[in-house]
């Protein structure tokens, strides 16, 4: 199994250093300032993505081993762009908070160009599951 060159991982580190930036630099100043008095599906969110931003801290670190974070982060914008902006994008209903959003959520563009596909699919596609149950043996008493 060839493991993502270093360049590649550099390229990893640098989605993930964008996450740690750009989270850190707009959500957790407002977390900080307004926490209690957040609107509280607006405070949820908030600490979500926070929470994506520190641990994204290890992905520096870790590249290969935090890429579930990447893949989230993927996941969530590309539900968002097709079930909420589009749709109100063919309606005609963008309107100027909509509008910030999909400027923000459209740098999910670069996540897909530094993930290592290859990797994720012989890493979680192609790998059988873990175990369920414990492994039975012929002997009792042992598992």
């Amino acid at each position: 199994m060839s493991e993502p060159s270093v360049f590649r991982l550099n390229l990893l580190r640098a989605g993930y250093l964008l996450l740690v930036v750009g989270l850190g630099t707009t959500m957790w100043p407002q977390l900080v300032a307004e926490g209690p008095a957040l609107e509280l599906m607006h405070g949820v969110v908030l600490s979500m993505l926070c929470a994506l931003g520190l641990l994204s801290v290890l992905g520096l670190f870790y590249p290969l081993r935090m890429l579930p974070l990447l893949l989230f982060e993927v996941t969530w914008k590309v539900i968002w762009l097709l079930r909420i902006a589009l749709p109100l994008w063919m309606a005609h209903r963008i309107d100027a908070a909509t509008s910030d959003m999909l400027n923000a959520v459209l740098l999910v563009v670069v996540f897909p160009l530094v993930i290592p596909w290859d990797h994720v699919a012989r890493t979680y596609l192609m790998q059988p599951p873990e175990r369920w149950r414990p492994r039975k043996t012929g002997r009792r008493g042992h598992a």
